[in-house]
């Protein structure tokens, strides 16, 4: 009778196979890295990729105020 080495050998090519499978990597702390717009009234943070529209919701609806007043340092990219 046989030993199933085909089995055996379809097992360990599955758990290299696996192994050597690039690990999925969290985006939480390239997020948290990349917060670097900061509201100078709240102190809430904002990604690198927010555009105005967001900031301005934010400064109105939040603050009563303008974009300018609670982030003095904003420079648009479109701009």
């Amino acid at each position: 009778m046989g030993g199933g080495n085909g089995a055996k050998a379809a097992q360990k090519r599955a758990r290299n196979a696996k192994a050597a499978a690039p690990k999925a990597a969290s985006q939480l702390k390239t997020n948290t890295a990349a917060m670097n717009i900061i509201c100078q009234q709240c102190r809430q943070t904002f990604l690198t990729t927010s555009r105005l529209p967001q900031l301005t919701l934010h400064a109105e609806n939040k603050h009563s105020s303008t974009v300018a007043t609670c982030f003095p340092d904003y420079k648009d990219p479109n701009a």
